[in-house]
């Protein structure tokens, strides 16, 4: 008796691990795709970010003059900044409606882990707005006249950035979600933390025009990356816990 008792509980905890794991990967996947059909029923949220950044870019040429040498040597500055802003522009929604209608509130009693449930939300933004920002960018740098050997560095700089601006970003959304109206405050919390990605990724595009390496600044953008991806979940589900309680 004690033997056909035991034998089933041995098999459940041997499964539990690989249970934990599936059921953490199905909350990711259904936060993901929770938030990626939200986003498609209201457009607008998805249009105005990207209709931001088109304007942006397409002022300067205006403002500053047609000269393609004055361009392309500004383009890169004008590209990450736009890229920025927009992403900026988009934060705003990435935890105000949960919060509204409850949802957060049950995000954080979920006995899932909140920074595998944030880092989903988190990714459904990139998906929403720093994807499409990079499939656009090279196409309005022709407006700038940027320089052809800066095409590379471009990309992959936005690929390897946009990711920690939504990462970065969010930790500010998280503090200001309570507030009514926090976009003042989110802009002066995460301003100063995007700096360091701006400065490298227009750095690499420079040198990658001058026909140099650049590797050292993808490198610490990559660092950004990877140190961001790893400590922003759990600073931002830290954050969330304090700004609903």
């Amino acid at each position: 008796m004690t033997l056909a008792t035991s034998t089933p509980n041995n098999k459940d905890n041997n499964l539990l691990p690989m249970s934990k794991q599936l059921s953490y990967r199905r909350a990711f996947s259904l936060v993901l795709k929770r938030d990626l059909t939200i986003a498609l029923r209201h457009r607008d949220d998805i249009i105005n970010p990207l209709l931001f950044f088109v304007i942006v870019i397409t002022l300067f040429p205006l403002g500053i003059g047609p000269e393609a040498n004055t361009l392309s040597r500004i383009a890169p500055g004008i590209i990450w900044v736009a890229a920025l802003l927009a992403t900026l522009l988009s934060l705003d929604r990435l935890f105000k409606a949960d919060f509204t209608d409850g949802s957060l509130e049950q995000m954080l009693l979920s006995p899932h882990p909140i920074f595998i449930l944030v880092l989903a939300k988190i990714t459904a933004h990139w998906l929403i707005t720093g994807l499409p920002l990079i499939l656009m960018a090279p196409l309005l740098a022709v407006l700038l006249h940027l320089d052809e050997n800066s095409y590379g560095a471009l990309i992959i700089t936005l690929f390897l950035g946009t990711p920690v601006l939504s990462l970065l970003g969010a930790i500010g959304v998280a503090l200001t979600v309570g507030i009514k109206k926090g976009g003042v405050l989110l802009s002066l919390l995460v301003l100063p933390l995007y700096i360091p990605v701006l400065i490298f990724a227009t750095s690499a595009i420079d040198t990658a025009a001058l026909g140099l390496p650049y590797s050292g600044q993808l490198a610490i953008i990559a660092a950004l990356f990877f140190g961001s991806l790893t400590l922003a979940p759990f600073a931002v589900g830290a954050a969330l816990k304090v700004s609903t309680n």
